[in-house]
């Protein structure tokens, strides 16, 4: 059905959707899947929201359009079938678009409208219902996204000011909308807040909520180990690291490049690893790299850490036993005796209170790994979260050898300076203070 065919129901589902093209959709994801794996992922996500939205329209008689640009009416109907009414956007900015597909649904006699994008792989009918059902006792229900955008709004009244002088594509949408909304004196209902899929480090959101896309992740293969290690201008290691990860049987290597200058990537890539190329940070490295990979085991590597020789054993035997996460005892490459006394504190902590960290080379069942979300895309404390929050689903184990990981930073800013600084951190994440903040502190910028 084309513009004019739409027949009034109480309620009306705005799906907002950019045609497939190639070159021109998830352009910051291209650099990481090429412009053919980004367009396919971005027909996914479109193929998904429609399915949804009209599984949520044939249960609830809500009528269903989708808002079209970058193509016809008749060209995206071609791709994506009937079923929903289909219609040009039409304004100079999204704001300007967005008001008036609402505007539109008001004047044709629709009581609540509910405007969805096409970027959500964990949106489903229920979520929407539930809009649909808040709509009674509110003026505006809203579900946020983790980039600080939203990817549902609903409301009952048409209200212009809502999609006025809002800095779209940014991380305030969400924070300005609300602001609005408690200008007009609205009401508003907040729903679980989602992630949308834009940057490299989002992926993660597509295995969990398992999205079919086509040819865009790998398959998946039982009794392998995916390596995941995220560097930044690791040139003088990396070559050596992925050379001897190479020589264990059963073991796929993906490196998470965030943008070094001193041609890791391409030493990473002739030494036999897969790169992926993705924004800084460890947690956004972490789950790009994760989102990428084939294995039934997933190992979380700093460039600086050296796995035993038999890892591949310990890591099968510490799984078989039932831990949820498992992990290395530590050891550093210098054998002076106060860092061995952080080594034993580091393993007792491990041991005891269940807390091994990242330099302790990580590993989890991937399926477990993505049903809990991935890590927290933020640019420290991303492996403390992480381990807080997947213990309290399982057992944290540790492995009966060692890692050996690399004493330099702790003999460049000095062993006591380093350990009080890392207990402040702690002290600090728990006291509120924000993962970007902490890593001013850490990295001294």
């Amino acid at each position: 059905m084309f513009r004019g065919d739409s027949q009034a129901t109480e309620t009306r589902l705005l799906l907002f959707a950019k045609a497939p093209e190639l070159g021109r959709v998830k352009t910051r994801l291209i650099p990481m899947l090429g412009e053919r794996r980004a367009m396919a992922l971005h027909d996914a996500l479109v193929r998904h929201a429609l399915k949804v939205s009209l599984a949520f329209g044939n249960s609830r008689g809500v009528d269903v359009e989708m808002r079209c640009t970058g193509s016809s009416e008749w060209a995206m109907s071609e791709t994506y079938g009937d079923g929903p009414t289909y219609r040009l956007q039409v304004g100079d900015d999204l704001g300007s678009r967005l008001a008036e597909a609402v505007a539109t649904a008001f004047v044709e006699g629709v009581r609540h409208v509910i405007v969805i994008g096409a970027d959500c792989p964990a949106i489903e009918p229920a979520l929407l219902d539930r809009a649909r059902r808040e709509l009674n006792a509110h003026d505006v229900v809203i579900g946020p996204a983790c980039d600080g955008g939203y990817y549902l709004i609903a409301i009952k009244r048409f209200q212009p000011q809502l999609f006025a002088n809002i800095q779209w594509g940014s991380d305030v949408v969400h924070a300005q909308t609300l602001v609005a909304a408690k200008r007009l004196g609205l009401k508003v209902f907040q729903l679980p807040m989602l992630q949308d899929i834009d940057r490299p480090e989002d992926l993660v959101a597509c295995r969990q909520a398992g999205l079919e896309a086509f040819d865009v992740f790998p398959t998946a293969l039982k009794a392998q180990i995916s390596i995941v290690i995220p560097t930044l201008n690791e040139a003088v290691r990396i070559a050596s690291v992925v050379g001897r990860l190479r020589k264990v049987n059963h073991v796929e290597i993906i490196v998470a490049d965030g943008g070094s200058e001193d041609g890791t990537a391409m030493l990473a890539r002739e030494a036999g690893a897969m790169v992926v190329t993705c924004n800084r940070g460890r947690g956004h490295q972490l789950n790009a790299g994760a989102a990428m990979t084939s294995g039934d085991v997933l190992l979380f590597l700093h460039a600086d850490t050296e796995l035993p020789d038999d890892f591949a054993e310990h890591v099968r035997d510490v799984l078989r036993r039932g831990a949820i996460v498992g992990a290395f005892r530590l050891r550093f490459d210098d054998h002076g005796w106060r860092l061995r006394s952080v080594e034993r504190f580091a393993n007792i902590r491990s041991r005891v209170f269940r807390l091994p960290y990242g330099d302790q080379a990580l590993f989890v069942d991937s399926r477990r790994f993505f049903a809990l979300g991935g890590f927290r895309n933020w640019p420290i404390m991303e492996d403390y979260e992480w381990v807080l929050r997947t213990r309290t689903r399982g057992k944290v184990l540790l492995a009966d050898t060692f890692v050996t990981t690399s004493s330099r930073r702790w003999k460049k800013y000095g062993i006591y300076r380093t350990t009080v600084r890392n207990q402040l951190m702690l002290m600090a994440y728990h006291f509120g203070i924000s993962p970007d903040r902490l890593a001013r502190f850490y990295y001294g910028r």
